[in-house]
Order: C-alpha cells, then sequence, then structure tokens
C-alpha cells in the first residue's frame, strides 16, 4: 500500500481536529468547563486522550478554539444565506446579529470562555487556527464597508462585540439583548430593520437607529 499523500493526511487531521471540536462543544454545553475533562471530551470524540493534547497544550486553548470554531461556523453559515447583493452595512449587521444570539443561546459556555481570558493571570487569546478564521471572517465584512485600517477596525469590532456579550451572559446583570443590539447598531449607523432584529424594539434606543 502507497503512503498517504499530505493532502490525505491533512484532511484526515482537519477531520479529527473537527471531531474533537464538537464533542468539546456538546459537553461544555452540557456540564460546564470545570466539570468537563480532556478525557471526557475524548471519549465522546471517540479518539486518543493524547490526541486532543497533540492539537491543544491545554483545557484552555481548547475552550477557546471550541468558541471560535462555534462562531467561525455560525457566521460563516449565517453569510453564506443572506441575499448575495446584500450591502455591506446589511452584512455586519446579519453579523452582529449572530454574534448576539449565540450568547444568548449558549451562556454558560461564553461566560466560561470570557472568565478565562480575563482572570488575572491567564494568557489572554491563545493563537489557533480557529481564532484566525473567525479573525479573516469579521474583517471581510469590515473590509467591504470600506476599512480603512482593518487591523484597528477588527480589533474594534472584536472588542464591542466582546463587551455585547458580557453584558448578556453577566449573571445577575444580564441586559436585553435588544438595548445591546441598539447600542451597536447607532455605533456603526445600522438601520434597527436590518439582519434579524428582536420581536420586540426597545422602547428607547439611539436616535441614529431608525
Amino acid at each position: 500500500m502507497s503512503p498517504r499523500s499530505p493532502a490525505v493526511n491533512e484532511e484526515r487531521r482537519e477531520r479529527s481536529r473537527q471531531r474533537i471540536l464538537q464533542a468539546a462543544l456538546e459537553l461544555l454545553a452540557k456540564q460546564g468547563y470545570s466539570a468537563t475533562t480532556l478525557g471526557d471530551i475524548a471519549k465522546q470524540a471517540g479518539t486518543a486522550r493524547g490526541l486532543i493534547s497533540y492539537y491543544y497544550p491545554s483545557k484552555q486553548h481548547l475552550l477557546q478554539a471550541t468558541v471560535h470554531s462555534m462562531m467561525y461556523m455560525q457566521l460563516a453559515d449565517t453569510l453564506s444565506a443572506i441575499p448575495s447583493d446584500a450591502t455591506p452595512d446589511e452584512r455586519l449587521a446579519w453579523t452582529i446579529d449572530r454574534v448576539l444570539r449565540m450568547a444568548v443561546e449558549q451562556p454558560a459556555i461564553f461566560r466560561a470562555h470570557l472568565s478565562l481570558i480575563l482572570q488575572p493571570d491567564a494568557a489572554g487569546f491563545v493563537e489557533e487556527p480557529e481564532r484566525q478564521r473567525l479573525g479573516e471572517i469579521l474583517q471581510d465584512v469590515l473590509a467591504r464597508r470600506g476599512a480603512t485600517d482593518l487591523a484597528m477596525e477588527h480589533a474594534v469590532l472584536r472588542s464591542a462585540l466582546m463587551g455585547a456579550v458580557i453584558g448578556i451572559v453577566l449573571p445577575g446583570a444580564e441586559t436585553p439583548v435588544e438595548y445591546i443590539r441598539a447600542d451597536l447598531f447607532a455605533r456603526y449607523g445600522l438601520k434597527w430593520t436590518m439582519g434579524d432584529p428582536p420581536a420586540e424594539a426597545p422602547k428607547i434606543r439611539p436616535s441614529a437607529v431608525e
């Protein structure tokens, strides 16, 4: 039997990584970060515990990759489903709405993610392919709007979305998503009717969002 080509090997590795990320997402949503071990994830993924460590040197790395992968895939699906003639502003509106909806649907996962990257002794964001893919899709949305400093505008959008997510998932002090959405839409000059607006608009919202 001839050896597998590099392309085939890469495809197999990617499938393995995706199985691990899916298993991690399912377990983290079900039982939380602290109660989930790498051994649990390996069992759920049907793979060896050592293979997870090969791809991800720590549970923190795996959690960040899991969240970024979930965000990337859901954003990619959302943006591919909207009309091809959607304006750059409409694409940004759909992007914001998808992120806000993810926070509403998966608060436990986002709480764990934020607590890890914000604690004093944390390393912050770690480099992994999923984070790069997420960054690229956000930068594409901004580039279509004519961003002149793509790196900086991406950093600002990422910070704005992170702040919005904190407002949604902060235990005991959750802000209704429609108010957070109104603030973000006003900041970027987006009309309230763009994207996937909530069923009810806030009673008071910035005048820029009409």
